[in-house]
């Protein structure tokens, strides 16, 4: 309970506050949308810039820390897509917008504050290893499915693929993370003001983002196969975290990266869900409700997660 108390539920009045200020009309959409720009677009990326930045790349990019987070992850797609197909009877092409909703965890938003608040600042650097890579993982694995779903030629994957690439490096959060990694990798250093400044924009990121998340989820409605719905709801909450716990158990991860990657994968599916079934046009009423649903039964799932992990 210490842990629903401390941890868990701050975040989540934060998104409440933010969800409860728009329904009441002292925000609007507007107010909202700039708010997430700010914080997606400038203060988190400065936040991950400062994170890879700081990184021991030898010692955090652990190849079991990434074949366990992945490999869950994956786990989710296939029964996502799979279910998608064979339960419910959709189309190939909604199945995988399926198995994209039960892939894409909120690792950013929702995953960095509730490792904080559990374990402090000095926990993150697996969460950070594991963001890195997540958007062009999760992307090229629906890319690459829907195309070969809609019986697209290569130059069908290719085309569609490039397009996506060349989105995810408009993207400022892809952009922050390459400029961390440069940073790293010729042991520059930035000058102490500039350091210090980059770091109270950074402070910002994750408590906007949690408010203004919450604004964002006014505009969705629970609504299409509530089942379906469910059922993706826990290939996110439950599926995800129990491969990932096994499989880092069979590869005797420490503590630290097992918490980092149970954590990250407890994470309902972000709005990247929404976005994909928007790009392709196909069962997106499911995976907006997927995200609203399974980000309130959350509250819930992660704090039963942090409890067996002990914290």
């Amino acid at each position: 309970m210490q842990a629903l108390l401390q941890v868990v539920l701050p975040v989540f009045l934060v998104i409440g506050a933010g969800w409860a200020t728009v329904r009441a009309g002292l925000f609007d959409t507007g107010t909202v949308d700039a708010l997430m720009r700010f914080a997606t677009n400038f203060a988190i990326p400065v936040l991950l810039f400062r994170a890879i930045a700081g990184l021991d790349l030898g010692q955090d990019f652990s190849w079991p820390l990434l074949a366990t987070f992945y490999a869950g992850a994956a786990a989710g797609f296939a029964a996502g897509l799979l279910g998608g197909r064979y339960l419910f009877a959709r189309s190939w092409e909604d199945a995988v917008v399926f198995g994209f909703a039960a892939l894409f965890s909120n690792s950013v938003l929702l995953g960095l504050p509730i490792m904080e608040r559990a374990y402090g600042a000095a926990a993150l650097a697996p969460n950070y290893a594991i963001i890195a890579i997540h958007a062009p993982f999760c992307y090229a694995v629906g890319v690459t499915a829907m195309e070969i779903a809609r019986a697209g030629a290569v130059g069908g994957v290719v085309a569609t693929a490039g397009r996506v690439l060349r989105a995810m490096f408009r993207n400022a959060l892809v952009l922050g993370i390459a400029a961390g990694f440069a940073v790293n990798l010729t042991v520059l250093a930035l000058p102490e003001p500039v350091d210090q400044a980059a770091g109270l924009i950074a402070r910002a990121g994750l408590p906007v983002a949690l408010f203004a998340l919450g604004g964002v989820l006014t505009r969705y409605r629970p609504a299409g196969d509530a089942r379906a719905i469910v059922y993706l709801a826990m290939l996110s909450l439950v599926l995800h975290p129990a491969v990932v716990w096994g499989i880092g158990r069979g590869l005797d991860l420490a503590p630290g990266p097992f918490a980092s990657a149970v954590v990250t994968a407890a994470m309902p599916p972000g709005i990247n869900a929404y976005i994909f079934a928007a790009l392709y046009g196909r069962a997106m009423r499911v995976a907006a409700s997927t995200v609203l649903v399974a980000t309130a039964a959350s509250v819930l799932t992660a704090w039963v997660w942090l409890a067996l992990l002990g914290t």
